[in-house]
């Protein structure tokens, strides 16, 4: 499928989809959001990739919902909710976990690690789709808002289940209720961020990231671990843990778990192939 809001690139086993209209701050459209779905089944489907990365082209990362769309709704037009796909019935997440499946959260389903490089400002629909990746690397650069009720509009698309999970409820309140942009600074301190780097190692720093896990960590124990933390979230202890026990059986006798014994005697880097 050709894109044409959307960058992707396969190189060493990470595959980086680049949000592309940077003389829109990457404003988000239906048409974007079609095309970064279709990037992400691509690769989850892709033996060949271990890690998804996602950036946005230009000063920006994503300013939200572009603003000839939020005219459209308010036309009485069609708008991006109506607009997205869901992940597929049959995917691993939302086959027992619905709620995965919905438009946005579909990263969570995706069966490998998912890494925002978030190179610039994020706001609304962009800072709502960002909550759905595994882990975010910040510019220093990078500044945050929800922009919601600056708009009259509401916490969208989940985000209010998953915001607070991330920051904490006050936090969470903070952001939606005030619309405010935070710094990258006050983004890492509530924990919206896992790390802030210098803008101009961004995309290098993230990459490292990416080549460790995709190089030094078994691709069937990510997608593994990645089921049971998001598909836990739904669930009770005494089901985790059963579910958990279960799959370390399951681990035992597989190549991945061979490999993973040699490499440590053997004191070599591990050749996992996630089988």
């Amino acid at each position: 499928m050709p894109y044409e809001q959307i960058l992707y690139e396969l190189e060493d086993a990470i595959a980086t989809i680049t949000l592309n209209r940077p003389a829109r701050l990457n404003a988000w459209t239906p048409h974007m959001g079609r095309e970064l779905y279709h990037a992400f089944q691509t690769a989850g489907a892709d033996d060949r990739v271990r890690v998804v990365v996602v950036t946005g082209a230009g000063r920006g990362f994503c300013a939200g919902a572009d603003m000839d769309n939020l005219r459209g709704i308010q036309s009485g037009a069609a708008g991006d909710a109506s607009s997205e796909p869901s992940l597929p019935p049959g995917a691993p997440i939302a086959a027992t976990h619905p709620a995965l499946a919905t438009a946005y959260a579909y990263p969570l389903g995706i069966p490998k690690p998912v890494i925002g490089a978030i190179n610039g400002p994020v706001a609304g629909l962009g800072f709502t789709y960002m909550l759905y990746y595994d882990m975010r690397i910040a510019s220093d650069r990078a500044r945050f808002g929800t922009a919601f009720a600056r708009r009259g509009l509401i916490a969208e698309h989940g985000s209010s289940w998953m915001l607070p999970r991330l920051v904490g409820m006050a936090n969470a309140c903070d952001l939606f209720f005030s619309g405010r942009m935070i710094e990258a600074s006050e983004a890492l301190a509530m924990r919206l961020v896992n790390r802030v780097v210098p803008h101009d190692a961004l995309l290098a720093t993230v990459r490292e990231i990416a080549l460790e896990l995709a190089t030094r960590s078994s691709p069937r124990s990510i997608a593994v671990m990645k089921r049971l933390l998001y598909g836990h979230q739904f669930t009770d202890l005494a089901t985790a843990t059963a579910e958990a026990d279960a799959e370390m059986v399951a681990s035992f006798p597989t190549e991945d778990f061979r490999e993973g014994v040699a490499s440590v005697l053997e004191k070599r880097p591990p050749r996992f192939t996630g089988r």
